[in-house]
């Protein structure tokens, strides 16, 4: 990582508070770290980029709900084999390159922010106690709120790599079959993972529109091909059937099967049943109403700063999923948003104690892009590459383990602290 080697110290320390511990969180504040020491961000590909020439003490609290980091986009395996699980949650602890003395983590949740007076009400999850933290600079990074079996409901690890393997064993265990109810991306990619891990078991998709993916802004070929991909690797596929109801029914043997009944009539039986029905909610409850659509997101600039209405809105800014932003939310978006508020940041700290002008960057709008894990395949889209799909573009999109590897590598994670 180039770095300057004749260095400015700087007096003042900022301290900057970020809330989320996942992709964007993290990724802006390792990219903040790089550059408080005169290093470029570890996220900075640009030819000939120089470094900064200042070295900045700076205070970093992270807070996150969970004691680590989450592959999130593993979530479809991870729930249902239980040895994938153990490698997608890394506890905080144990990642080399939060090893810093600029950083703490805090497993805890923000109840409040009071972005007047830039302070926020943190409750601390070990302790049980709520305290104050005064911050100069905030990123909002908590993302959206989802349920089981979108994402596990664990907080500790422990816990969840015992919810994946109860998880595990319902579909192993499941008599009658396995149904998934909603075709958007979590349950396509959860039924072709089920596929591929159990092929004897039968794994039914049921989704209420004519097409997968119905709510996505993409192109008929993409979904027409997932379609046809599940059904070549077994998937029984009903689209075009909401279901109306589900009733429970314990066997003999005390086990537990259900009976789901379709809007056209039809009836199905299972042994499980999953949700994958999109039922996600921001969560920007501790945020000023100012700062939030109706749907609370955080309306935000291109530079990632809260809209100016929100008081000293310069100094807050928002990552990752919880930002109103275009495009189809991905995880690679949130690292590329978690580096350009870093650097932001940063450049306005520069701007505060040497009097230098801030050059911001600027996002720029997201064109709809996706790719998709289906078992021993994927496919994707983008403008400029149109429908692909196969072996190489699994190894290429998600290598061997969903995308966990590459991920972990590009935030260098593995990296520790340096001196």
């Amino acid at each position: 990582m180039p770095s300057n080697e004749a260095l400015t110290p700087l007096l003042r320390q900022f301290r900057v508070l970020v809330a989320g511990g996942s992709y964007g969180g993290l990724s802006a504040a390792l990219a903040l770290i790089d550059l408080s020491k005169g290093r470029l961000a570890r996220f900075n590909f640009t030819p000939d980029a120089k470094p900064p020439q200042y070295q900045i003490p700076i205070k970093i609290t992270v807070v996150d709900e969970r004691d680590g980091f989450y592959h999130l986009i593993g979530s479809p395996k991870a729930l249902a084999c239980d040895q994938y699980a153990a490698k997608t949650w890394t506890k905080f602890a144990d990642i080399p390159a939060l090893k810093s003395p600029n950083l703490q983590i805090v497993r805890g949740s923000i109840s409040s922010v009071d972005c007047r007076n830039k302070v926020a009400q943190i409750l601390d999850l070990e302790t049980k106690e709520t305290r104050q933290e005064k911050y100069d600079f905030f990123i909002a990074g908590t993302g959206l709120r989802r349920v089981f079996p979108t994402v596990p409901q664990s907080l500790l690890r422990e816990k969840f790599l015992e919810e994946a393997l109860d998880h595990k064993e319902a579909i192993r265990n499941a008599r009658d079959g396995v149904v998934i109810i909603g075709g958007g991306a979590v349950g396509v990619e959860m039924a072709a993972e089920l596929k591929e891990l159990y092929p004897q078991q039968k794994i039914t998709l049921v989704h209420s529109r004519d097409r997968l993916l119905s709510a996505e802004p993409l192109p008929d070929d993409f979904k027409e091909r997932v379609i046809s991909i599940l059904k070549e690797s077994g998937v029984e596929v009903i689209v075009g059937q909401r279901v109306i109801e589900t009733t429970a029914v314990e066997t003999e043997q005390g086990k537990r099967t259900w009976n789901l009944t379709l809007a056209d009539g039809r009836k199905l039986e299972a042994g499980h049943i999953m949700s994958a029905v999109s039922k996600s909610s921001a969560t920007s409850s501790y945020l000023p109403k100012d700062a939030l659509t109706d749907d609370g997101y955080v309306k935000i600039r291109p530079t990632l700063q809260f809209q100016s209405t929100v008081a000293n809105a310069e100094h807050h800014f928002a990552v990752g999923d919880i930002a109103q932003w275009g495009g189809i939310k991905r995880c690679g978006g949130a690292i590329h948003m978690g580096h350009y508020a870093a650097t932001n940041v940063h450049q306005l700290m520069l701007a505060e104690s040497t009097q230098l002008k801030p050059e911001f960057l600027a996002l720029q709008n997201y064109p709809p892009v996706m790719g998709l894990a289906l078992g021993h395949t994927a496919v994707s889209y983008s403008p400029d590459s149109g429908v692909q799909h196969g072996e190489k573009q699994l190894a290429s999109l998600f290598g061997e383990d969903v995308g966990y590897t590459i991920c972990w590598n590009y935030m260098r994670m593995s990296e520790p602290y340096p001196a």
